[in-house]
């Protein structure tokens, strides 16, 4: 196929996939920082349950895609032989303060703004502003020069897969050792979720989770076995249709900052709408759709400058923080992890830890108020 006609088959596809991401979340009303707030605020674990199952499915799925030959782990984000920890660490902690500040993470804004909120789109321009200006800017050059050194980075002799580390048990292939990890993992958080009886009951809880996991086991489908191709310029074999040039799936933060930057740079031809921007209008359209469907468009605004100011406080924090650990807690909390790179869980771990102190503070803020 035409390297041109291919990229442009990714695209729909990216598009594709994004709006029935934005439908089935909004419809769900699936949203991770709900997920954490829930359990740390009321003990309630249904949204989190949801959550899980998305990444048991992905994870699952995403491996078994390895398994055939589909995708090449080696050649996403994810699986690298630099391990910056203090990356992951401080970019996690970051965008789970800012997510929390911001009343939602990257996919939630967009969701937010297909349904008519204003503040997500302020949450929107903001986050791909500070994204942008951390992959290319002045906080980038912080980045690569604090977060990134060698000194606070590990150099690993293979990848940071969980089958790479465990490599040679049992005589096992690395695809089938990667298999049989992600398996007992997914069957373990499979047990987890539908233990309790009011998760097996909940359709929507458990629709999102199937969906929304089997969406980015799609996405990975598409960059890293259709996407696959000749370069016209180089006529090396690579990853067309991405950013990065390689694999990709779901994730919100990174493509928010260079949709911002193909609008911004329209007229040059050697900027393209590529997957992940694709996903960005997406999953808006697919909200939008079902706000309109079920009538619950709405507008909606700030309520004072003082929530203005800590939405974009947050926004700013998300940006930074979702390209630092080269994630959000959709594209490291479910796409990264998929993958069952260290980094991902690092990353993850470190979003709910920061998303959950701050809850913990506002509240304590809140009830002293009171």
């Amino acid at each position: 196929m035409d390297a041109s006609v291919l990229v442009k088959t990714i695209v729909w596809w990216g598009l594709g996939l994004g709006t029935v991401f934005g439908f089935i979340a909004n419809k769900t009303n699936f949203c991770t920082m709900g997920a954490v707030s829930d359990v740390v605020n009321m003990g309630h674990w249904g949204r989190m349950r949801a959550w899980l199952l998305a990444i048991a499915v992905a994870m699952i799925g995403t491996n078994l895609l390895v398994y055939l030959g589909y995708l090449d782990l080696s050649k996403t984000i994810y699986t690298g032989n630099s391990f910056p920890w203090l990356a992951y660490i401080a970019g996690g902690l970051c965008f789970g303060v800012g997510m929390t500040l911001a009343s939602g993470c990257g996919n939630k804004t967009l969701v937010r703004i297909g349904g008519g909120n204003l503040r997500s789109v302020v949450v929107f321009i903001f986050m791909g502003f500070a994204a942008l200006v951390t992959l290319r800017g002045i906080l980038g050059a912080f980045r690569v020069k604090f977060l990134l050194a060698p000194a606070v980075s590990i150099q690993l002799d293979h990848g940071q897969t969980l089958s790479a580390f465990l490599s040679g048990i049992g005589g096992l292939s690395p695809e089938t050792l990667q298999l049989a990890i992600a398996c007992v993992i997914g069957l373990a958080i499979l047990i987890f979720v539908f233990k309790d009886k009011k998760s097996r009951q909940s359709t929507d809880n458990n629709l999102a989770g199937l969906i929304i996991g089997l969406i980015v086991v799609g996405g990975w489908f598409v960059t890293g076995h259709l996407g696959f191709g000749e370069n016209p310029d180089t006529l090396e074999m690579t990853y067309l249709g991405t950013n990065s040039h390689l694999a990709e799936s779901m994730s919100f933060i990174a493509p928010t900052a260079y949709t911002l930057e193909y609008w911004a740079y329209w007229t040059d031809i050697s900027t393209i709408v590529t997957f992940g921007v694709a996903t960005i209008f997406g999953v808006g359209i697919g909200s939008f759709l079902y706000a309109m469907i079920t009538k619950s468009f709405r507008w909606e605004a700030f309520s004072s400058p003082q929530d203005m100011f800590y939405h974009i406080i947050g926004a700013t924090l998300m940006g930074f923080g979702g390209v630092t650990a080269m994630g959000c807690t959709i594209g490291q909390g479910i796409t990264g992890v998929s993958t069952l790179s260290l980094g991902s869980f690092l990353a993850l771990i470190s979003i709910v830890i920061g998303s959950s102190i701050t809850m913990k503070i506002q509240y304590a803020i809140i009830s002293r108020e009171n």
